[in-house]
């Protein structure tokens, strides 16, 4: 017994560090040659816990009074991009590695940028963009970093012009950094804008697996249902879509646990109308739009109110994406509103039942 418990004491610990990380959320991301969409392989066979990575010796020391970093900045000419990460987030070191590690996006990124480490469990205070005196913890907390890496870029005067939650490829990447050190949150929001310029080679169509809701969709009378409401929003173009549907959705235990759901896919720049939770006829492009998507796929949970209780927005992995479909469908977010936390200890009891855990499979 005195084993068993420090087996699971061990794993507690070693995967509460590496299951908190992420490319989608959840809630509310060296060569000089032009960046390639990513193959499979590519996005899993480096994906292992790397421990403590070193950062890039140019990113900024700061004091962490977020106000000064925001005018030293400005007067610089540059905006404030805020990092949060974790030591043992193979999805940090992606960023640091796979996108800062080519000279192209690291001398783009320093030349525009201000960028500010924040470690999400550090203890080092902070000056929030209030005047708060608070800890990297705390702040992380008030900022709701779910998934490691975040990326909080900031305008001139301390607004969110741009938040990515999890890791983005090279490509996608670059089209954030561009979309915000071109100021174009005042003319365009970010769906809209890396629908038009980030290009990627995709499949080109929608995906129909059997557990999907066939339309016309009417979500008032879905909320009355039994089972949990999930609204999946994909786009033709999609090269994560395309990953999600040929590796995880067909993964048994993935299965198992989205079956559990009233799942609506929709095209989130589709005109296809259906009756939304006011008893309203809206286009899925609308819908969308009002949910604040930016980024396919998107899973938005929903509880019988037809409050948006939860989402993934970011790359994300088999473990993780069976983890936050049981987390809903248990009902476990009730008692436990740390999902972080939920997932590890998920992890920790299927390693002492002899069920090992794949994070990167």
């Amino acid at each position: 017994m005195i084993m068993l418990l420090s087996i699971r004491y061990l794993h507690y610990w070693t995967l509460f560090i590496i299951l908190l990380m992420s490319s989608v959320v959840v809630y509310l991301p060296a060569q000089a040659a032009e960046p390639q969409p990513m193959q499979p392989d590519a996005l899993q066979s480096d994906m292992v816990n790397p421990g403590y990575i070193e950062k890039p010796a140019w990113f900024k020391e700061s004091f962490l009074d977020l106000r000064e970093d925001v005018q030293e900045a400005t007067q610089s000419k540059k905006r404030v991009l805020l990092y949060f990460y974790q030591d043992g987030c193979p999805y940090c070191a992606k960023l640091l590695q796979d996108n800062l590690g080519q000279k192209k996006f690291a001398d783009k990124t320093r030349k525009h940028f201000d960028v500010i480490a924040i470690n999400m469990w550090g203890d080092k205070e902070v000056t929030d963009l209030k005047g708060r005196l608070t800890t990297e913890k705390k702040f992380s907390e008030q900022m709701r970093v779910m998934y490691t890496p975040t990326l909080v870029f900031l305008t001139e005067k301390g607004q969110v012009a741009l938040r990515v939650n999890g890791y983005y490829a090279p490509n996608k990447y670059e089209t954030a950094l561009d979309y915000v050190r071109g100021h174009n949150e005042r003319k365009i929001s970010f769906r809209d804008y890396a629908h038009k310029f980030l290009k990627q080679k995709t499949s080109g169509k929608l995906h129909q697996p059997s557990f999907i809701l066939k339309p016309p969709y009417d979500l008032k009378k879905l909320l009355a249902s039994s089972k949990p409401l999930l609204i999946l929003f994909e786009q033709k173009k999609c090269y994560a879509c395309d990953e999600l549907h040929n590796d995880i959705f067909k993964r048994k235990e993935t299965l198992k646990q989205i079956k559990r759901f009233n799942v609506v896919r929709l095209d989130m720049w589709s005109k296809d109308k259906l009756i939304n939770f006011q008893g309203k006829t809206v286009t899925a492009k609308a819908l969308a739009k009002k949910l604040k998507i930016i980024h396919s796929p998107s899973f938005i949970f929903f509880d019988k109110t037809g409050k948006d209780i939860f989402r993934i927005d970011a790359y994300l992995r088999s473990f993780h994406i069976q983890s936050v479909l049981d987390y809903i469908a248990s009902a476990a977010y009730k008692k436990q509103p740390n999902f972080q936390r939920y997932i590890a200890d998920r992890a920790a009891k299927l390693e002492a039942q002899g069920v090992h855990v794949d994070l990167m499979n």
